[in-house]
């Protein structure tokens, strides 16, 4: 037995004698988007999404590296300013330019 396969029906022009449609015609429905490109698109979406979580763990992890350095700059530079003060040193502040 032989079957016709759906999709390899030609389609029916219904023209009248002098060449015109007895109908609109419809526009044929194009096939969807194949499993591999939409396999592939969503490949390359987590590909994005895991080397973007890549590059943020790396900048927390030098962040988190960087701060203590960072705090305990900040407290020698504190220390520093506060017995620079406390010896009444002068830290390049303010002059008195009118003094004679």
């Amino acid at each position: 037995m032989n079957r016709i396969d759906p999709s390899r029906v030609p389609p029916v022009i219904d023209m009248t004698p002098d060449g015109r449609f007895r109908e609109p015609l419809r526009p044929h429905a194009a096939p969807g988007v194949p499993v591999s490109v939409k396999l592939l698109i969503g490949a390359v979406l987590v590909a994005v999404l895991a080397g973007t979580a890549a590059v943020a763990a790396l900048a927390l992890w030098v962040v988190s590296m960087l701060l203590p350095v960072l705090l305990i700059a900040a407290g020698v530079a504190w220390a520093t300013f506060k017995y620079r003060q406390w010896r009444g040193g002068s830290l390049g502040g303010q002059r008195n330019l009118f003094r004679r």
